[in-house]
């Protein structure tokens, strides 16, 4: 899943929510169930996702929504192969960048 994000230092739970076509209630969840996601909160609670809980959620997404891992089976394969989803999760993600740059293309042919 390829998300449309500004470059900020934070995001906001709806703009998250937004990008990823959930609702926000599922993000708020996941950050209870996964030790990756640790946004920060200011002083009215607010949440405010910085660029790597960005990637986390991208990564718990495709493991959860893309693959249908159980929240269960999500965590205990981020716990131990971490490194080998992340790298097989970055080539998937490269490849479908290029996927949208050759339709954009061929769409202006």
């Amino acid at each position: 899943m390829h998300i449309e994000l500004p470059e900020k230092r934070y995001y906001g739970i709806g703009e998250v929510a937004k990008a990823f076509d959930v609702n926000t209630s599922l993000i708020r969840f996941w950050e209870k169930e996964f030790d990756v996601l640790k946004p920060k909160k200011n002083a009215k609670g607010n949440r405010k996702f910085t660029p790597q809980d960005i990637k986390n959620l991208q990564l718990i997404y495709h493991l959860v929504k893309e693959r249908g891992f159980t929240l269960e089976g999500a965590k205990t394969h981020l716990r131990e192969e971490r490194k080998k989803t992340l790298s097989n999760f970055e080539i998937i993600q490269k490849l479908e960048r290029i996927k949208a740059e050759l339709e954009k293309i061929k769409n202006q042919l």
